[in-house]
């Protein structure tokens, strides 16, 4: 899975935005964590839903349950606003 194109993405000190800037049939902007951006950074590269828990096992002291549910519930998330190509 990838984001789909037309979606860009900014960083800044505390927080994650991604908007539209294509023909998607979402039409807004999605301010997440630091969290929940690290995963949409990962989307940026074809990427496995478990390659994404293994990133982020790497980055974050948590329990892999949690960061399963984490990921998941983003992905949920992007997916219901069209954001992700599978």
């Amino acid at each position: 899975m990838k984001l789909k194109e037309g979606f860009i993405t900014h960083e800044s000190m505390s927080e994650h935005i991604t908007v539209t800037a294509g023909n998607t049939d979402f039409n807004g902007m999605v301010r997440s964590n630091q969290t929940a951006g690290f995963i949409i950074e990962c989307l940026k590269n074809d990427v496995t839903c478990d390659e994404i828990v293994a990133k982020m096992l790497e980055k974050y002291d948590a329990p892999e349950d949690v960061i399963r549910k984490d990921v998941d519930r983003i992905l949920k998330q992007l997916g219901d606003i069209g954001a992700i190509d599978d």
